[in-house]
C-alpha cells in the first residue's frame, strides 16, 4: 500500500512485521493507488517509517546524508563569501570595477568640467600648448593599447566602413549645417560659422567615445585620421561651395599634426600590446579612467580659452549647434544601418559623424573671420559635443552587442 504522506510504497505485510518493504509502482493497481490515502497504517508501521531499522533504504540515505544544520551552514557560509567577494572585490578586480564606475559617469564628468571652465576659465587657462598636445598623444596612445595589429589589417582588408564613415563625415554634416542655418534663419555670421564647424573633419575625442561605447576603435582611429587628412582639400572646398567664403588650410601643417598626435602614439600603443601583453594586460584595467581624465581636460580647456566669447555670444548658437550634433550622430548611425553593417561599426561611425574637431573649426574661423560670430558655433561645439557624445557613449555600453559584422 501507499503510505499517506510518506512517498513510499508498503507491502501488505508491513503492518504485521514492522518493516517497511519497497515494492515497485507498476505492482500497484491503479485504482488501489487512489485508495491508499484512506487505508490508515498500524502503529508499528507507523514507527517503522519514522524509524527506519538499520537495514532500511531510509536508514542507509540518512546514515550516508550529512546533517541538515551542516548543509545549512556550508551553503550559508558560501554564499555569505561570494556575497563578500563580490562586494570587496581585491587587486586588479577592484581597480577594473571602479575605473567602469567611472566611465559610466563620462557625461557628467565632461558636464562638469565644462561648467567649471567657463565659470572659472583661469582654472585651466595655464594649460600650454605643448601641454595640450602631450595630452592628446597620450590619450590616443591609451587607445593604441587596446588595440592589435589585427584590428587594423581588419579595417584595411575591408575599406567599405571607412567611405562609409568618410560620406557621412563630408556629406552629412555639411548638408545638415546648410539646412539648419537655412531653416533657423541665421545670421551670415552664424550661417558661416555653421557650415564650417560641419566641414571640418572628426575630432580625438571620438576615439575615447568609441572605446566607451563598445565601438570599433581601430576604425575609430582610422576614420579620424583619413578625415583629418582630407580636410586639407575637403573643409576649404565644401566651406567655399556652401557659405561662399574660401578658408585656405595649411596642408603641410594639418598633416603633420594628424601624424604626430594621432598615428604615431596610437601605433606605438599597438606596439606596446604586441610586445609587451603581459604589462600591458596590468594597466589596461585603468586606461578607461586615463582616457577619460585626458579627454574631461582637453575638452574643457578650449572652453576655458572662449569664456568670455561665450559669455556675450554663445546663446544664439546653441540651437543651432545642438541641433547640428544630434542629427549628426542619428544619420551616422542610421546610414551604415540602411546599408547592412552591423551594430559596432554602425556605433562608430555615428560617434565619428557627429563628433566634428571644433578646435580646429574655432581657430580657423578666428584666423580667417573678422566677424566675432563666426566663431561662435565652434566654441559652443565644444561645450556640447562632448557631453553628447559622452551621453550617447554611456547608454550604448549599457546594451549589449548582438551582431558584430562589417557588412551584410
Amino acid at each position: 500500500m501507499y503510505a499517506a504522506g510518506r512517498g513510499v510504497l508498503v507491502s501488505p505485510t508491513a503492518a504485521t512485521t514492522g518493516r517497511c518493504t519497497p515494492i515497485a509502482a507498476s505492482q500497484v493497481p491503479f485504482k488501489s493507488a487512489r485508495r491508499v490515502n484512506q487505508c490508515p497504517l498500524t502503529k508499528s508501521a507507523r514507527t517503522s517509517l519514522d524509524r527506519p531499522s538499520k537495514h532500511s533504504l531510509l536508514h542507509g540515505l540518512r546514515r550516508r546524508s550529512p546533517p541538515m544544520q551542516q548543509c545549512d551552514r556550508a551553503v550559508a557560509t558560501r554564499a555569505s563569501s561570494a556575497a563578500a567577494g563580490d562586494a570587496l572585490p581585491t587587486g586588479p578586480a577592484r581597480l577594473e570595477k571602479l575605473a567602469d564606475v567611472l566611465t559610466m559617469m563620462f557625461p557628467l564628468w565632461a558636464l562638469v568640467s565644462g561648467v567649471v571652465a567657463y565659470r572659472h576659465p583661469a582654472s585651466l587657462n595655464w594649460i600650454t600648448g605643448a601641454q595640450f598636445e602631450a595630452g592628446v598623444g597620450t590619450l590616443m596612445l591609451a587607445m593604441g593599447l587596446s588595440l592589435t595589429k589585427d584590428d587594423f589589417r581588419k579595417c584595411v582588408s575591408n575599406p567599405v566602413p571607412i567611405l562609409c564613415g568618410f560620406a557621412a563625415q563630408y556629406a552629412i554634416m555639411p548638408s545638415l549645417a546648410l539646412a539648419i542655418s537655412r531653416a533657423l534663419g541665421l545670421s551670415p555670421g552664424l550661417s558661416v560659422g555653421l557650415i564650417l564647424l560641419g566641414c571640418c573633419p572628426g575630432g580625438q575625442a571620438s576615439n575615447i567615445a568609441t572605446y566607451v561605447a563598445n565601438g570599433d576603435v581601430a576604425l575609430s582611429v582610422i576614420m579620424t585620421a583619413a578625415s583629418t587628412l582630407a580636410a586639407t582639400v575637403m573643409t576649404p572646398l565644401l566651406t567655399s561651395t556652401l557659405a561662399g567664403r574660401f578658408v585656405p588650410v595649411s596642408t603641410a601643417a594639418l598633416a603633420a599634426s594628424t601624424v604626430k598626435l594621432v598615428l604615431l602614439p596610437t601605433l606605438a600603443g599597438v606596439v606596446l600590446n604586441e610586445t609587451l601583453p603581459g604589462l600591458v594586460g596590468r594597466v589596461r584595467p585603468a586606461m578607461p579612467l586615463l582616457a577619460i581624465l585626458l579627454t574631461v581636460v582637453l575638452c574643457a580647456t578650449p572652453v576655458a580659452q572662449v569664456a568670455p566669447l561665450l559669455a556675450l555670444h554663445g546663446a544664439s548658437a546653441c540651437l543651432p549647434v545642438l541641433l547640428l550634433h544630434t542629427l549628426g550622430y542619428f544619420f551616422g548611425y542610421l546610414l551604415p544601418r540602411v546599408l547592412g553593417f552591423g551594430e559596432r561599426t554602425s556605433r562608430t561611425v555615428s560617434i565619428e559623424t557627429g563628433m566634428q574637431s571644433a578646435a580646429m573649426g574655432y581657430a580657423l574661423s578666428t584666423k580667417h573671420f573678422a566677424d566675432v560670430l563666426v566663431a561662435m558655433p565652434s566654441a559652443v561645439s565644444i561645450l556640447f559635443m562632448v557631453w553628447i557624445g559622452a551621453a550617447l557613449a554611456v547608454v550604448w555600453r549599457l546594451v549589449p552587442i548582438k551582431d558584430d559584422r562589417h557588412a551584410a
